[in-house]
């Protein structure tokens, strides 16, 4: 039986749009909504300006008048043109456990690409790797974390139905959070503090961090520029990211590597976990959602990690270890026993290993699926 796919025009669709997942997900007891408030803000041009650059198209499937489907479609047109592609991806795909559905979004998100001229499609992945992206293929005993996507374990079955196959996964790690660190990491710490030209950052206060969030964005920049799919941010992205995360930081959960001259070389992010503080507020900061969030990072007892980077020329001088030991006692006396290391690129071995000398585990993987499309050069 055929859905009827409607698009998504005005804001009545759009809301549909973003809150289907909680009507699909209602009884499945381990879904974590997102934060609704960033959703809107997502599909909104004025606070996300990578739609302008982009052709998109949002999709609902309904059966008589259940809602029973959705999907994204985007051309992130810098992306094409920076790396000479023709690549479309699809995006925020979510239904009910019927392939039928399944393939008729992604069909339609196909034939939409193939008529702007593009020869592959990959998702799901949205403008840059900022956005949730992946679907989840292992690892649904664990609660999902901030910035990453939930659904049923059924998703990724219906995708590959359609003839989709692995382009990349994303995978997180699991570790007890240690009581004493190994040995010669701790000599690895001891020695960069006597280093008179870094100097480790510890804040107190959100008035500290926030002359920090800029340049440590900015550094981002630079270190996350060989990462598939990162979009370089500018003043006005940077400045979203600040008004979306500076108010729920814990700046004890923040720690920064400055040079000589007083500038971020090494930064990592962390904040603990609020996926039991985001179900109880249904995904909804207002009115008093947010009083669930903060009660629940007030009594988390896992660490999540966000964000972190090591300049290119500061590489390999320990920063990692320096930051991660002091992130780890932090941690130890606010009573986090465990840590989430958050979404990490398969092939991103480095990191992968520092993570498995501290005992960390394979806990999760997300897959980013890609399909050749049929298109008349390719007949």
């Amino acid at each position: 039986m055929n859905s009827e796919l409607k698009e998504v025009v005005g804001h009545k669709l759009l809301k549909e749009y973003i809150y289907l997942p909680s009507i699909l997900h209602s009884k499945y007891e381990a879904f974590v909504p997102p934060v609704y408030k960033d959703e809107f803000d997502f599909h909104n041009p004025e606070k996300n300006r990578q739609i302008r650059d982009s052709e998109i198209v949002r999709l609902l499937a309904y059966r008589g008048n259940e809602v029973v489907g959705r999907i994204m479609g985007i051309i992130y047109h810098p992306w094409n043109k920076s790396k000479n592609e023709k690549t479309a991806r699809f995006y925020q795909l979510d239904c009910v456990n019927d392939e039928s559905v399944a393939q008729q979004l992604l069909k339609k998100i196909e034939s939409w690409a193939v008529s702007h001229n593009m020869s592959d499609i990959i998702g799901s992945f949205g403008f840059s790797d900022k956005d949730p992206q992946g679907i989840q293929v292992e690892g649904f005993e664990y609660a999902p974390v901030i910035a990453s996507v939930s659904h049923q374990p059924y998703l990724s079955k219906l995708v590959e139905s359609a003839g989709y196959v692995k382009f990349k996964d994303c995978v997180s790690y699991r570790m007890q959070i240690p009581e004493k660190m190994p040995e010669f990491y701790s000599n690895i710490f001891h020695r960069i503090l006597k280093n008179n030209q870094l100097h480790l950052l510890n804040f107190h206060s959100r008035k500290e961090l926030k002359p920090f969030f800029i340049p440590v964005m900015l550094l981002m920049n630079d270190a996350y520029k060989k990462i598939y799919g990162f979009a370089e941010m500018d003043a006005f992205d940077i400045q979203h990211l600040a008004d979306q995360y500076l108010s729920v930081l814990d700046p004890e959960l923040v720690k920064i590597v400055v040079n000589e001259s007083k500038n971020p070389v090494a930064f990592v992010i962390a904040m603990a976990n609020i996926s039991k503080g985001l179900k109880k507020a249904r995904g909804r900061l207002f009115p008093f959602g947010f009083l669930h969030i903060l009660r629940n990072m007030r009594n988390s007892k896992q660490l999540d990690l966000l964000l972190g980077a090591v300049s290119e020329s500061y590489r390999g001088r320990g920063l990692n270890v320096l930051m991660g030991i002091s992130l780890m006692e932090v941690a130890r006396k606010k009573g986090l026993t465990t840590m989430d290391s958050h979404l990490i690129l398969e092939e991103n071995r480095l990191m992968r290993a520092e993570l498995e000398k501290l005992g960390g585990v394979l806990s999760k993987r997300y897959r980013i699926y890609q399909k050749r499309l049929i298109t008349g050069s390719n007949l």
